[in-house]
C-alpha cells in the first residue's frame, strides 16, 4: 500500500472540566478537517488506549489539577504513551490553564516533558483560560507544525506500526 496517497487520521483526546479544554479541542478539530485530513475527537474517557497504533497523529488536551498535576483520568493516556517507548508517533500536546497558579498548565509540561523522550512530540500550546481570538492563529500553527513532521516522516519513506515489541519504524520497500 502506498502511504502516499493514505488519508491522514489524527485523534485529539481531551479532558474537561470547566469546557475550555473542550472549546481548545473544538477549535483544533475545526482546524484539521479543514485541512482535509481524517480527525477524531474523544474525551478521554471515550478512547481506547489500543487504538493508539490506529493514527498518524495523536493531539492531547489537559487541563491542569491541583498544585500543576495531571488530571486523575489522564494517567492512562499518559501511562500508555510512556510504555510505547519508541520516537515513532507525531503527538501535540495543549490545555489551558491560569496564570495566577506557580505551575500555570503544569499538567502540559508534564505531558510535554513524557511525549518529548516517548514520541515524536511536535507541538505544544498552552491557553490562558479560554480560548481568544489572538489564540486561534496559535491553533493554526499547532495544526500545521504536526501535519508538517507526519508529511515529512511520509516522504523520507518512513510510517509506524505497532507490532509485538511495541512501535516500530519501517522503510518502504
Amino acid at each position: 500500500m502506498d502511504l502516499m496517497n493514505c488519508r491522514m487520521k489524527v485523534a485529539i483526546v481531551y479532558a474537561s472540566i470547566t469546557g475550555n479544554t473542550r472549546e481548545l479541542a473544538e477549535e483544533l478539530y475545526e482546524r484539521f478537517l479543514a485541512q482535509q485530513v481524517e480527525v477524531d475527537i474523544y474525551k478521554i474517557e471515550e478512547f481506547p488506549f489500543s487504538h493508539l497504533s490506529h493514527f498518524d497523529v495523536i493531539a492531547i488536551g489537559t487541563y491542569t489539577w491541583g498544585d500543576g498535576e495531571i488530571p486523575e483520568e489522564m494517567r492512562g493516556l499518559y501511562q500508555a504513551f510512556e510504555s510505547c517507548g519508541k520516537k515513532t508517533i507525531v503527538t501535540a500536546v495543549f490545555g489551558t490553564g491560569d496564570s495566577f497558579y506557580p505551575r500555570y498548565c503544569g499538567a502540559v509540561d508534564l505531558f510535554r516533558d513524557m511525549l518529548y523522550v516517548h514520541t515524536n512530540l511536535a507541538a505544544i500550546l498552552k491557553v490562558e483560560l479560554t480560548p481568544q481570538v489572538r489564540d486561534l492563529v496559535r491553533c493554526q500553527r499547532l495544526v500545521e507544525s504536526t501535519l508538517h513532521r507526519v508529511n515529512h516522516f511520509k516522504k523520507a519513506g518512513r510510517f509506524w506500526s505497532f507490532g509485538v515489541d511495541g512501535w516500530e519504524t519501517n522503510q518502504k520497500a
